[in-house]
């Protein structure tokens, strides 16, 4: 039986190619905010970090009623480091809108999420967006969807599907370039007459499938999924299986269950085939599991998350100036922080170390990692964090296979030599290039995953923030050699107290400067990037000592050039594999392992 009031979708893309101003403007224009309701814009990214970065990290639900029918939509992020996020929520919608931009065309991303949305065999809704742009191509970028559609073994019916063309932003949608439409109606029309109404029996015993967790203090964990079969209802008794875990079989009763209406949670007694739920009640429910009946427990399938690629150590701070600044600082604190966090990321792993203090982490990327830290340096965490490493596996002859990403590159031309140069020595294989008229340059290289660690700062740097990177996991092939990750030292603080502008004067002739003056530092601690490719030690606690013939102030003002202050991202980029970056609510500082000097050119032998 198909439920014909109801049509559940996605909004897939690849980043900035405005999937949550989409969502925006479906909400506003099916009226779920009232006329004179003052909306944020990017309503959908309700987390600090999301508006801050302009990214949606996490996918959100919403439900907005279109005349009779309410059109469940699933907002979900572009970035490849939150693939899994848009891997689960597509088990919970019939059809998906791609969103492309209509200038720069399909993106890395862009054929991430349609691949997964064609191998779970879903209609396609292709809206390019950005339509007002000045540079807008919309009539290529059809046909490079075409292509990609074609270069992915889509069916003749997913070939076939509709195309709108919109700007999300000025908020209107039409069928053809030429049409003078001024709303969104033209997509939803396509949405109610594309998308299949969702399927089910409802008169066979409850099957819900939870795709996404949500977290809230007050309730706990929140399982948000689509009732497959039968229908679910409040104080009732259920059982919780698990395709991959065979033993599952727990008793919970629901004790809160609600449905999507724009941006809020609204309590129903009960929901139906092809309705997606939040429910609240159960405490360790996972993604994955069913809620089944009683009598007949049976669990849907359910694919496996991606493994992750990339690897971190978190540690408790013990520096000289550990549990100054954060709130919690302890080996139990931190941990019971990471392991909380696997309650809503499926796609993080936490393991416990040989130390009580220090833990692995291991994601998707380095964007995945850093949101984790900011998070916790955000809650008053203090800790310390190692070089992003990935991990290893081998293939049955015993070689070493390593993570390998494609990354697509758009670049002026100028730029282009020295992209490709940088590119080579960290063992990427340039496999295609292309001009556009514009005068830039779209290049596609084959490159370890090890390879862009610790690249985008110089990417920026080296395109004078002209250049736009992207990158997607391409699965592991073997080992392609050793890779020298930084050509320059460190600046290293020879001992322990606040820094002096007499001694940060003799120091930024050495190199780049990270600190000014007035800041404590302590011995071991890296201070600034040194010209040369050796670690150099300076003591920038050294006043100017007086003499009978001259005051310390009788020379010139010294003048300090301005520091270089990394960002979260830029300083877990710059750490080599014998530094840790200290992460606490107020500062980020960088230092190495082994603090004592003499210690560190032993280990160093």
């Amino acid at each position: 039986m198909r439920r014909e009031d109801i049509r559940n979708i996605a909004i897939i893309a690849h980043v900035d190619h405005g999937k949550t101003t989409l969502v925006d403007e479906l909400l506003k224009q099916s009226g779920t905010f009232r006329v004179n309701q003052e909306v944020a814009e990017r309503v959908m990214d309700s987390n600090d970090i999301e508006r801050e970065r302009g990214i949606t990290i996490l996918s959100k639900n919403t439900g907005v009623m279109y005349h009779d029918t309410k059109i469940n939509i699933i907002d979900t992020p572009g970035h490849a480091d939150f693939g899994g996020e848009v891997e689960r929520v597509l088990k919970m919608v019939n059809g998906v809108v791609l969103v492309v931009d209509a200038f720069e065309g399909p993106m890395p991303q862009t054929k991430f999420v349609l691949k997964k949305a064609l191998e779970l065999n879903l209609s396609v809704i292709v809206c390019i967006n950005k339509i007002d742009r000045p540079e807008a191509r919309p009539n290529e970028v059809v046909d490079e969807v075409l292509e990609l559609l074609m270069e992915l073994d889509a069916d003749d019916k997913q070939l076939d599907c509709p195309f709108v063309f919109a700007s999300a932003k000025a908020g209107f949608a039409k069928l053809n370039i030429e049409d003078e439409d001024t709303d969104m109606k033209p997509l939803f029309e396509t949405i109610i007459n594309h998308i299949e109404a969702p399927e089910g029996d409802p008169e066979k015993p409850t099957q819900v499938l939870i795709s996404t967790i949500d977290y809230n203090e007050y309730v706990g964990r929140i399982g948000v999924g689509k009732v497959d079969n039968g229908s679910i209802k409040v104080n009732q008794e259920y059982v919780v299986v698990n395709v991959h875990e065979p033993d599952k079989k727990e008793k919970v009763r629901i004790t809160k269950l609600y449905e999507f209406e724009g941006l809020d949670k609204v309590d129903v007694k009960e929901a139906n085939i092809g309705s997606i739920v939040a429910i609240s009640g159960i405490s360790d429910i996972h993604i994955g599991d069913t809620i089944c009946d009683v009598d007949e427990p049976e669990a849907i399938p359910f694919q496996k998350i991606s493994e992750p690629t990339i690897a971190m150590q978190f540690m408790v701070n013990d520096s000289p100036l550990a549990g100054q600044e954060g709130k919690f600082v302890t080996s139990r604190q931190i941990r019971d922080r990471l392991f909380k966090e696997l309650n809503t990321d499926v796609s993080l792993r936490v393991e416990e170390s040989d130390s009580t203090d220090s833990f692995k982490v291991s994601g998707r990327g380095e964007l995945h990692l850093s949101v984790l830290i900011e998070n916790m340096r955000r809650e008053g965490y203090e800790f310390a964090v190692s070089k992003a490493e990935v991990l290893y596996k081998e293939d049955e002859n015993g070689k070493k296979l390593e993570p390998m990403e494609i990354a697509v590159i758009d670049v002026p031309e100028e730029f282009q030599g020295s992209v490709i140069d940088k590119l080579s020595q960290r063992k990427g294989e340039l496999r295609d290039m292309s001009t556009s008229e514009h005068g830039t340059s779209r290049l596609e290289f084959s490159i370890p995953s090890r390879g862009l660690i610790g690249y985008r700062g110089e990417f920026m740097t080296d395109t004078k923030g002209n250049g736009i990177l992207n990158t997607l996991y391409d699965g592991y092939d073997l080992y392609r050699g050793d890779i020298q990750y930084r050509k320059q030292g460190s600046i290293i603080a020879f001992e322990s107290g606040e820094s002096v502008t007499y001694g940060l004067f003799g120091a930024q002739e050495r190199g780049t400067l990270f600190i000014g003056a007035g800041e404590k530092v302590y011995s071991g601690m890296v201070i600034g990037q040194s010209a040369k490719p050796e670690d150099v030690e300076i003591n920038v606690c050294k006043t100017k000592k007086l003499t009978n013939t001259r005051s310390s102030g009788a020379d010139d003002a010294l003048k300090l050039s301005t520091p270089k202050v990394l960002s979260l991202e830029e300083a877990l980029e710059f750490i080599d594999t014998d530094e840790l970056l200290e992460i606490t609510p107020e500062n980020l500082r960088i230092r190495k392992k082994i603090l004592d000097p003499r210690m560190r050119k032993r280990s160093g032998r």
